[in-house]
């Protein structure tokens, strides 16, 4: 499908590593997300067996979700293998001190995610004066000039969700690097020939 990134969110969740999108209602096992309701008791799959199955030269977004301060050192703790190894992981958060016992860790990049006009705001004064290493942001935030803005503010600009393959030409001539899909055999067939790479959540 021509994508090199896959996205992952990543729920500690009764002491697991879970890798699932959808939400739980605090410790009820309860899966939801808008107006989707699944099966609690069904299988879940835990960020070790992702990790076992990745290819080396394909790169992880984990997505670190809650507030969690235990999840960070789980992960980092999880991740080790690829990091020696070196193979890329961008760790992504819209918590953003949960990025915090990532900074320096060679071969992890640290993604600010951002979901509103206000926490991007935020975001800009917290981090005035200098650079970060990556945003991901909500797509409906972005147009040609917001973009220009965020080049100057961060070395990576990742947006989502992008399902479209209009809004995903859109958004790759607007110069954001990466896009994030629930589409990505759609969205990336149709951006092969482009520099920017599609992930998949």
């Amino acid at each position: 499908m021509g994508v090199r990134t896959i996205e992952a969110d990543v729920h500690l969740f009764r002491g697991r590593l879970e890798v699932r999108h959808l939400k739980t209602i605090g410790p009820i096992p309860i899966l939801w997300d808008r107006w989707t309701l699944a099966n609690p008791f069904a299988r879940r799959l835990v960020l070790g067996e992702l990790l076992e199955a990745v290819g080396a030269r394909t790169e992880l977004v984990l997505d670190l979700k809650g507030r969690n301060n235990a999840l960070p050192g789980r992960v980092l703790e999880a991740i080790a293998p690829l990091v020696r190894r070196g193979s890329p992981v961008t760790i992504c958060a819209r918590s953003w001190p949960l990025l915090e016992p990532f900074e320096g860790v060679e071969g992890v990049r640290r993604v600010h995610s951002v979901g509103s006009a206000r926490q991007l705001a935020r975001l800009r004064r917290l981090v005035a004066g200098r650079r970060l290493e990556g945003v991901s942001i909500h797509e409906r935030l972005l147009d040609s000039r917001s973009v220009r803005e965020l080049r100057e503010l961060a070395d990576v600009i990742m947006t989502w969700p992008v399902n479209t393959p209009e809004r995903a030409r859109e958004l790759a001539a607007f110069g954001v690097d990466g896009l994030i899909s629930d589409r990505p055999g759609l969205v990336g067939r149709r951006l092969l020939h482009r520099p920017a790479p599609a992930g998949a959540s």
